[in-house]
Parts: structure tokens; C-alpha cells; sequence
């Protein structure tokens, strides 16, 4: 099996070559540098070049708040993009994994969302990702849908580096106590990722550590974790407006990743207390060789 990870310099790309390595899988991880998802060409003659069996689709447009004053750039990315990867993978009969978000979901309420829930996003990037699955299940039957939320990981900035970095500089942060999900950790995502591409379990699936909080029981399992003595204050999501709306219900099932055999997604607990564990090695070995980290 030949595997092509596009976002390779992301989270979870990043994470997912390292997976498949692991386990001996051939792969290649690219990113911007070795062609523009948004010429069609160029990514088609690239996948023909490398054939590959599956392609895991983590490149994307990002950034929420910004995408509210350029949306056409980030639906150029997350929706043209995603449909000239599709139509690549067509072409060489490849499998595909696509990346979403649960912000292709209204946000309301507090039941967790389940795959055959309807579309309602609230912002651009939401909007975008919508597009991007509909590029995915309009042409192709032979894909993995993963929709997955609260992403981090090692490699990259994220929540949890940023808990950590204000926490040993203030006496205290204020965090929003009313937006609920699961924080995931990049990893797990990348094993899940891993264990289905061999499969013909084709499908959409919600990906996320198991448990749900707010940003601020969270932002607490940090410091406690990291050993950092510096106090969380729970505040409403009107004490900080941002450009996007934020949905305050991000709850997903796990149940079709249940139904198709997978194994089950660690606790967030767990997931947090293996992360901090490999950053403080990351931390460790930097030092050692005389180099800071954020």
C-alpha cells in the first residue's frame, strides 16, 4: 500500500506520516511546496506521478476567524481544493480520507452530533468544509470521512501550548466555560486514520477523545498536568468576541467508529496525560541541545 499525506507540515499530517512509518507503510508527505491544491492540474499530474493507493487529505484552510474576511479564499481552499484531490484520486483509482469539522454543524443544543446529522455551519470555515464534503460524497464512494474537533498535537501550535506558555507568565487566565467538546489528540487521530485505510469500511466518521468539557476544564486538566500553579476563571463566550461564531455545542458521537470495529479513542484525560509526557521529552532534549521552545 502507498500512502499520500497532503498537509504534511500540519498537526495531523505531521502525525499520520509518523503513524504509517511505524508501521511500515510506504508514504510521501506534501505540502505547499510541492504543488498549489488550487491547480487542478498540477495536483492531478502529481498523484498520477506517485499513484498512490490512498490519498489522506489533511491540507486545508484553517484559520476560523480570518476566513470571515476572505471567504472566498478559504472556500477556494477547503472546497475547489477538495475537489481537485478528489478528481486526482479518481483518476488512479485511489482511496481517499478527508478531514472535517463539527463546525459543519449549528453548534446548539447539547445532544452530541451524530453523522447523518443535517449541514447548519455558522461561520465561512464551516461553510467551506461543507463544501469540501460534498466535493468528497457527491463523486466518490470509496472514502473515510473523518470529521474530528479541539485538535493538538506536537507538532504545531495549539490550546494546550498556549495554556501552558500564559500559565507560567500570569497568575491567572480567563477561559469560555460554554463551548462543549472533546480536545483530541493528533495521534490518536493519525492511529484511527491508519487502521481504517487498509479497510473497505468506507463512511462518515466522528473522530475525538472520549469525554466532554469546556475550554475551561480543559484549560484546568492543563496546568494541573504541566504542574503549573496559575488559576482558570471561567467566563461566558461574550467576554470574547471573535470575527467567527463558535459553537457552543461541539459534543459528536463516537458511535459510528463503534459500529465499524475501530478501536475506541482514549480518554481525553489519557490523551492529555501522554502528550505532556512526550513535550516535556521535546522540552528535555531541546534544552539539551541549547535550544528554546514556546
Amino acid at each position: 500500500m502507498r500512502v499520500l499525506v497532503t498537509g504534511y507540515n500540519g498537526q495531523l499530517g505531521w502525525d499520520v506520516v509518523q503513524q504509517l512509518e511505524k508501521r511500515d507503510i510506504e508514504c510521501r508527505g506534501v505540502d505547499l511546496q510541492d504543488f498549489d491544491l488550487l491547480d487542478g492540474p498540477a495536483v492531478k499530474a502529481y498523484v498520477q506521478e506517485y499513484r498512490p493507493d490512498v490519498i489522506v487529505h489533511c491540507a486545508a484552510y484553517t484559520a476560523v476567524d480570518k476566513a470571515e474576511s476572505e471567504p472566498q479564499v478559504c472556500a477556494a481552499v477547503n472546497g475547489n481544493g477538495t475537489m481537485n484531490v478528489v478528481r486526482a484520486a479518481l483518476s488512479v483509482g485511489a482511496k481517499l480520507v478527508y478531514i472535517s469539522t463539527d463546525y459543519v454543524f449549528s453548534g446548539k443544543g447539547e445532544e452530541p452530533w451524530k453523522t447523518d446529522d443535517p449541514y447548519d455551519p455558522q461561520n465561512v470555515y464551516g461553510l467551506s468544509k461543507v463544501q469540501g464534503e460534498t466535493a468528497v460524497r457527491s463523486l466518490m464512494k470509496r472514502y473515510f470521512l473523518l470529521r474530528i474537533s479541539w485538535l493538538y498535537g506536537l507538532h504545531g501550535n495549539n490550546f494546550v501550548r498556549t495554556m501552558r506558555r500564559l500559565g507560567k507568565t500570569r497568575s491567572e487566565v480567563r477561559v469560555v466555560n460554554d463551548q462543549i467538546g472533546s480536545p483530541t489528540f493528533s495521534e490518536d487521530v493519525a492511529r484511527v486514520i491508519c487502521d481504517l485505510i487498509p479497510t473497505e469500511k468506507f463512511g462518515i466518521y466522528h473522530v475525538t477523545n472520549e469525554g466532554y468539557m469546556s475550554w475551561a476544564d480543559f484549560a484546568r486538566m492543563i496546568m494541573e498536568g504541566s504542574g503549573i500553579d496559575c488559576r482558570v476563571l471561567p467566563v461566558p463566550s461574550s467576554e470574547y468576541p471573535t470575527p467567527a461564531r463558535r459553537p457552543k455545542n461541539s459534543r459528536m458521537s463516537p458511535e459510528s467508529l463503534k459500529a465499524a470495529g475501530i478501536a475506541p479513542m482514549p480518554t481525553v484525560e489519557d490523551a492529555l496525560e501522554r502528550f505532556l509526557k512526550k513535550l516535556a521529552q521535546e522540552e528535555f532534549t531541546a534544552r539539551e541541545a541549547g535550544q528554546s521552545l514556546a
